[in-house]
């Protein structure tokens, strides 16, 4: 089966339609949280992904525009920006979020937002963190998103020591020993230097990964941004890809 995994879309509905056009046919599509948040159009995005065979799990923008977390939790701008989503979204997309569960296993593979361990909320950075992580969960692999970073993470079953590497882009790889956890990056906020919308096309036959950037008309999102007064770190961060 060829999968489209997809996190952190943020209400940026130019990027994620740029990484669906992008993706080419896949099978079925797996979301791994923050569809709002940040961005401009939080209904769009959610119609969008319904017009697809998806699952999709919870993180923590989504949780705190539901208002199961509080935004206290939050810096003052992705405050500010979830109140804003908050007041934009319909009875229906509310529901939709509401209806997210914390995991997901789709067989060989865990699907959560932060970590397996703490699904919401945990940053996976470090290698340290990644390997406490996989006492909590059974599968081969593991993919989360959260940090909007794209990274995997390598657990030898040799010397049972985990290993951090970056993802390459557009260099398909087979996931061979081993247990992996593996972040796409984010379609909507990309934070590590390159402002491309990021995605993965998982081959679950194969066991074959490939990570992908895709441009997108950044100005456009930027400008609705404008339109609907949010702030205005958060429009500038979208160029720069931090």
């Amino acid at each position: 089966m060829r999968v489209l995994v997809i996190s952190d879309v943020h209400s940026n509905l130019a990027a994620l339609q740029a990484a669906l056009e992008d993706a080419g046919e896949f099978d079925e599509l797996w979301s791994l949280g923050d569809v709002v948040g940040y961005g401009p159009q939080p209904n769009e995005c959610i119609a969008t992904l319904r017009e697809y065979e998806h699952v999709y799990i919870a993180g923590n923008h989504d949780w705190g525009v539901l208002g199961k977390i509080s935004l206290d939790d939050f810096n003052r701008d992705a405050r500010r920006a979830n109140l804003w989503n908050r007041e934009q979204l319909t009875p229906e997309s509310l529901a939709y979020l509401e209806a997210a569960p914390e995991t997901i296993v789709k067989g060989d593979t865990t699907l959560a937002h932060g970590s397996p361990r703490y699904p919401v909320w945990e940053y996976l950075v470090y290698a340290s963190a990644a390997k406490v992580s996989y006492e909590f969960f059974e599968t081969k692999l593991c993919l989360v998103g959260h940090t909007h970073v794209p990274i995997r993470f390598e657990m030898d079953p040799q010397d049972s020591d985990c290993r951090r590497f970056a993802l390459p882009i557009d260099e398909p790889l087979t996931l061979d020993e081993g247990r992996y956890i593996i972040n796409p990056g984010s379609v909507g906020q990309p934070r590590d230097g390159d402002p491309r919308a990021a995605y993965l096309l998982l081959d679950t036959d194969d066991l074959t990964i490939d990570h992908r950037r895709v441009n997108y008309d950044v100005t456009t999102t930027q400008e609705l941004m404008r339109k609907a007064g949010l702030p205005r770190r958060n429009i500038n961060r979208l160029e720069r890809g931090w």
